[in-house]
């Protein structure tokens, strides 16, 4: 058995965000861990993602080592009955779960749409200041391996190096004993993406407290949260050069997600993670190397007083970019290039499989790019597409008026 260790004074950091007094919850044993379901309108998905978290072995294991974990559900503005549904689960299971006595579960219902903002809430105000680490998952996912959670807190537990630990995202297709061409594309892309060293997926992650805790997730970093935390992980928040081995996804923990395959979806969702991986561009390749070390040391201070001096700063950022940046194709480097890259650290054979899919990804990126740029110059950062096709984001949350886009991109705008 791993030895657990239990929480100390001294890993109890105080929060960026001012704590408010918050209903009161019977704890008789240490809180080792906070997990954070951040869900936005997903009342047909929560029930389901709930059901698999609380069949993990994570809380038989803390029981035998007299400890606890906190299930907040952290609802962002949402206008369904998602904080309804997961609020009788957590009431019932508070009863009928075998080792209820392990945790304590409830319905933090925030009124401010954006998954940023549910991820700031959860790790700087909802969570124990005790907790030494922080689960966080999306509320439309299923973890398919009961002992998932379990190993990667042992992980961590085990290996003073890692920062994050993950598990292997798996889509739903790849259960299906006969795939559609789109299907078999989509399988062989995630074989592409999986190559990589230091992968990390938002839809579930473990992560150090201390390390969440120095972080903030700015109000329009967008839908790219895993590529910020990765390049805040493995640098050790810039101090130094890229360290893959600070991720890594543990062997026996996967969670089952469902893949994007209609041909409009996949577009839409390729337009997704190209504004992301440009407002990552702008960030780290540009803004972060001009901060002194002593704000990178700091940088959820650093980032949270961005944000509350100029609600437009990243928009502002973007806007430089795009002036300074010719082609839609330009968005970042790599951008039409980066599947070849991942093909060849497949085997041979792989290669050969791959290819299809790699030469239509690149098809795909340049229209998506172009649906990029256009979104970026109006001012669009929030965009999450649903697997039917559907976008999930509000036009008026991620895409301002055309005025006042305009003037962002002219540099006239004040900051307030």
């Amino acid at each position: 058995m791993q030895q657990v260790t239990r929480p100390r004074e001294s890993t109890v950091h105080p929060g960026l965000l001012q704590e408010t007094d918050l209903k009161p919850r019977e704890r008789k044993l240490p809180v080792l861990v906070a997990i954070g379901i951040l869900a936005w309108n997903e009342e047909e998905a929560i029930g389901r993602t709930l059901h698999s978290l609380l069949q993990q072995s994570l809380f038989a294991e803390l029981g035998k080592h007299n400890l606890s974990c906190e299930v907040i559900c952290v609802i962002n503005g949402s206008t369904d009955r998602t904080p309804e549904i997961a609020a009788r689960i957590f009431s019932e299971q508070s009863v009928k779960h075998p080792y209820c006595q392990s945790f304590s579960g409830w319905v933090e219902n925030l009124s401010e749409q954006g998954k940023q903002n549910a991820w700031n809430q959860f790790v700087h105000r909802c969570s124990s200041r005790e907790a030494q680490y922080l689960i966080i998952m999306d509320a439309d996912i299923v973890i398919h391996r009961t002992e998932a959670l379990w190993n990667l807190i042992v992980a961590l537990q085990n290996d003073e190096e890692i920062s994050v630990t993950a598990t292997m995202p798996c889509k739903d297709i790849a259960f299906k004993p006969r795939r559609a061409v789109n299907e078999r594309l989509s399988m062989a892309m995630s074989q592409m993406t999986l190559a990589a060293d230091g992968q990390l997926c938002a839809q579930l992650y473990c992560i150090r407290a201390a390390i969440a805790r120095n972080l903030y997730l700015p109000r329009d970093l967008g839908a790219c949260e895993d590529g910020f935390i990765k390049a805040v992980a493995c640098t050790d928040f810039f101090a130094h050069e890229n360290l893959p081995k600070r991720i890594q996804i543990v062997p026996g923990a996967e969670h089952t997600f469902e893949a994007y395959t209609s041909p409009l979806a996949v577009l839409r969702n390729q337009k997704r993670q190209i504004i992301g991986q440009t407002i990552l561009h702008v960030l780290l390749d540009d803004h972060f190397k001009k901060l002194t070390m002593q704000q990178r040391m700091r940088l959820g201070e650093t980032l949270r007083r961005e944000d509350e001096a100029d609600r437009f700063w990243i928009k502002r950022l973007i806007a430089g970019h795009l002036r300074r940046t010719r082609f839609f194709w330009q968005l970042y480097p790599g951008l039409l290039t980066v599947r070849w890259k991942r093909l060849k650290n497949l085997s041979a054979w792989k290669r050969i499989v791959c290819f299809p899919a790699a030469a239509g990804s690149v098809l795909v990126a340049l229209v998506a790019s172009f649906m990029a740029w256009n979104a970026l110059k109006m001012g669009g950062t929030e965009y999450w597409p649903k697997k039917g096709g559907k976008t999930a984001n509000d036009p008026r949350k991620s895409e301002m008026d055309h005025s006042t886009a305009s003037t962002i991109l002219a540099g006239e705008l004040p900051n307030h």
